[in-house]
């Protein structure tokens, strides 16, 4: 499966998004999250200690994490502030960190953390505004890495189609 979060208010990115993916026979699950109530992580590490797999700030992220946990991509459509993902877009990885475990492992003479399901999600990015796109790309690869993923790449707006090619 193919999740699609969309933090920004902008919906003609989706809409585009899906029509190419159409054309290429697939049929990407969107969340318009602009709306939505996605608080940041406050880092009890409940997820990790209290109630393993869970995260304890109850809000929107619920929904987009449950479906993350089975995809086989999560593309995160994001503003940009300060060359970075805003907030929003940042949010969205933050929250993230239920499906990795407290534990950690060498891997390549780096630590990472174990994965808590069999699944891997790969991820890319798709962004607004101008990004420092080596950055975001360095961080994309890394965030990646850590969760035994790929990262698909990040694109600008005006690489969309690029982005629907990494879809597969």
């Amino acid at each position: 499966m193919i999740l699609i979060v969309n933090t920004t208010s902008d919906t003609s990115v989706t809409k585009e998004i899906k029509e190419r993916a159409a054309g290429l026979g697939l049929e990407p699950e969107v969340i318009e999250a602009a709306g939505m109530k996605i608080s940041h992580c406050i880092g009890c590490n409940y997820c990790w200690l209290k109630t393993p797999g869970v995260c304890s700030v109850k809000d929107d992220y619920e929904i987009i994490l449950k479906k993350v946990i089975h995809a086989d991509q999560l593309w995160v459509i994001s503003d940009t502030a300060l060359g970075f993902l805003d907030h929003k877009g940042k949010n969205i990885f933050d929250r993230i960190l239920p499906i990795a475990t407290m534990y950690l492992k060498f891997v390549k003479d780096q630590m990472r953390h174990v994965p808590r399901y069999e699944q891997r999600t790969d991820i890319g990015i798709i962004c607004r505004g101008e990004p420092d796109m080596d950055y975001l790309q360095r961080w994309s690869e890394r965030a990646a890495l850590n969760f035994e993923s790929r990262s698909l790449g990040v694109f600008g707006t005006e690489r969309i189609k690029e982005a629907v090619s990494c879809m597969c």
